[in-house]
């Protein structure tokens, strides 16, 4: 348990969790219609919200463009010069753009892709790494109605290819290189084979980084800056619709066709700028350092929309976290004066491995706190966290949500206590349920079943691009409820704990057990740094469980090493749950989006059956 320091309390945006969750729920209509109403509105909505299952919308009749609330109520006030964005990269090079100049950047490149045709409800694809220009492109999207499609640089040509076909985009963004780990990322030459002779595609655009700049290879190639060249630096928002499209985002790790969900203009405004305030706790004097992928929901929401909604300063960092090695991590948090930290759990267990005596030498005493999001965040890493890097002065906080949910729905709020190894409560805004995969009927407290959303949100998604029947599978479970896909539970105390994907599971001796479960406890283990856990078919058992784990610094491999790790997951999970077999890496494979690759792993053991 930890209690979040009395001058955090006393300094919170939102009091009384309690209070401001009651209000929430006894009229969600007039909460989020308050919410609304301070931000700036064409016109304004003669409804807040509609729901006809499977399909919601907000602020109906509304008009709007979340870029006037992003860029131009900014400009009219004492942030006019403020920095929005400051971006750093692994060599050391920053760049600072004020509101003023964000504003007229994204003008410019609106400019360009109206004189490329570009229109309202036109997708463009931006591959482009975490970079002020990336912001540039999304931002001059939004300001003239067309839809944004970040892609991750990550991606392959196939998952490229894919996205690219789905979304029929007229205008791509990209780059010749990106760099991490002090190595250059070739990219254009992917995006080329990815694009091939696809005739929607009319204009390229490449952000020539290097020296001597690469050739341009088509006609419809043009360079980032000559594209720009000319191009005025004001442009009217085009206003639309609350529920006009604002983005498509591909969620990773589906198989099939690539899963694009659909974000608008206003009911994403209104949730994502509410979340950034209620969950960080974020005023516009803070320096906003996120550490993730612009090209996550995590990048979307909380690089670019939710702090710069709320006229706060946000730092991007281009390459790894740790390189040249951790002291270029906190010398930057020191030099910027960071705020709150936004990062993974999986960051928070690099620092880790790197032991606390690099951050002893860093003035961190600006930082109050350590937001995490995106995967399950360990006790063991929260504690931490919490004693090496923050002390006594900050709080670290968990939050969950999805790609589909755009904000945190559950999380930790400074004005109750935490408990470690739990994800907090639900948000003000969010009504949450835990039914029985068998009858959708509400499980008691304790008990593991599927988290189902019982009211939409503002920020919810609208639907799957060219895909609407994928889109009703989310609601078909327990009518009229969203279904996340996740297992949880809840305590008695209302603190949630989301275990992973309800189908993540195994069926050993007829008993379900959630792989995520496993995955948490063996991580919970002073000897574990990582661990992946994948069921295999077993002519006895019916599944068996195969663990593959990493390390911490001054262990090593041994099977007393194995003994003592099933019979942690025998005593603290199940005698069903311990792994048949274990295997010790180095490392472990990981998706895009930096989760593991279980897929991955499941098929190399597969393969691997007939010769353990």
């Amino acid at each position: 348990m930890t209690i979040p320091p009395l001058f955090l309390r006393r300094n919170a945006l939102i009091q009384d969790y309690e209070a401001e969750y009651r209000r929430s729920m006894i009229d969600p209509d007039h909460f989020w219609g308050e919410v609304a109403d301070t931000l700036i509105w064409e016109k304004k909505w003669e409804k807040v919200s509609e729901f006809e299952p499977p399909h919601h919308q907000w602020f109906i009749g509304g008009k709007t463009n979340i870029t006037i609330n992003v860029l131009d109520r900014n400009i009219v006030n004492h942030r006019r010069n403020k920095v929005a964005l400051l971006w750093v990269s692994e060599n050391g090079r920053e760049t600072l753009v004020t509101y003023d100049r964000l504003l007229r950047r994204v003008c410019q490149v609106a400019n360009a892709l109206k004189a490329a045709g570009v229109q309202k409800g036109d997708r463009v694809a931006i591959h482009l790494p975490n970079s002020p220009d990336a912001v540039y492109a999304m931002l001059a999207c939004a300001r003239i109605g067309a839809i944004h499609v970040v892609l991750q640089t990550t991606l392959g040509v196939q998952a490229l290819k894919a996205r690219l076909d789905d979304t029929m985009a007229k205008v791509v963004f990209t780059t010749d290189v990106t760099y991490k780990n002090g190595k250059r990322v070739p990219l254009k030459g992917l995006m080329d084979d990815a694009i091939g002779g696809a005739e929607y595609v009319e204009k390229i655009v490449v952000l020539r980084r290097e020296e001597p700049k690469i050739d341009l290879s088509s006609e419809r190639e043009i360079d980032f800056h000559e594209f720009l060249d000319g191009q005025p630096q004001w442009i009217n928002p085009e206003i639309v619709d609350a529920e006009h499209p604002l983005f498509i985002l591909y969620t990773s790790g589906t198989s099939g066709k690539p899963k694009g969900v659909v974000h608008v203009h206003g009911g994403y405004m209104v949730g994502v700028f509410y979340m950034a305030q209620a969950m960080y706790d974020l005023k516009e004097y803070d320096i906003f350092w996120n550490t993730e992928d612009i090209g996550r929901i995590l990048g979307h929401s909380f690089i670019v929309y939710g702090p710069l909604l709320n006229g706060a300063t946000v730092l991007m960092r281009e390459g790894a976290i740790d390189y040249p090695n951790v002291h270029s991590f906190w010398k930057t948090a020191e030099r910027h004066g960071v705020n709150i930290l936004f990062t993974t759990p999986l960051t928070l267990q690099t620092l880790m491995r790197h032991g606390d005596e690099a951050i002893k030498k860093y003035d961190l005493n600006t930082l109050r706190l350590i937001a995490s999001s995106g995967d399950y965040l360990t006790a063991d890493v929260h504690e931490w966290a919490q004693k090496k890097i923050l002390g006594k002065r900050g709080c670290v906080i968990d939050s969950w949500w999805q790609t589909e949910l755009a904000a945190p729905v559950l999380g930790d709020f400074l004005t109750f206590n935490i408990k470690l190894g739990k994800v907090g409560k639900p948000m003000p805004g969010v009504a949450l349920d835990v039914v029985s995969l068998e009858d959708g009927k509400t499980v008691p407290p304790n008990t593991s079943g599927l988290l189902v959303l019982k009211q939409p949100l503002p920020h919810l998604m609208r639907g799957i691009w060219n895909n609407e029947e994928r889109y009703k599978k989310y609601w078909k479970h327990v009518p009229d409820c969203f279904n996340t896909g996740d297992a949880a539970f809840y305590d008695q105390e209302g603190y949630y704990c989301v275990m992973g994907r309800i189908d993540d599971v195994v069926k050993i001796s007829g008993q379900r057990i959630s792989m995520s479960e496993i995955e948490k406890t063996l991580s919970a283990h002073s000897a574990v740094a990582e661990a992946a856990v994948v069921g295999l078919p077993d002519k006895l058992q019916g599944e068996k469980v195969r663990a593959f784990i990493v390390l911490k610094a001054g262990h090593k491999p041994s099977d007393t090493l194995k003994s003592i790790l099933r019979d942690h997951i025998r005593r603290e999970l199940s005698s069903n749950a311990v792994p048949a077999d274990i295997e010790f890496r180095e490392s472990l494979p990981k998706t895009q989006d930096g989760t593991v690759a279980h897929n991955l792993l499941k098929t190399e053991s597969l393969g691997n059956l007939d010769h353990p």
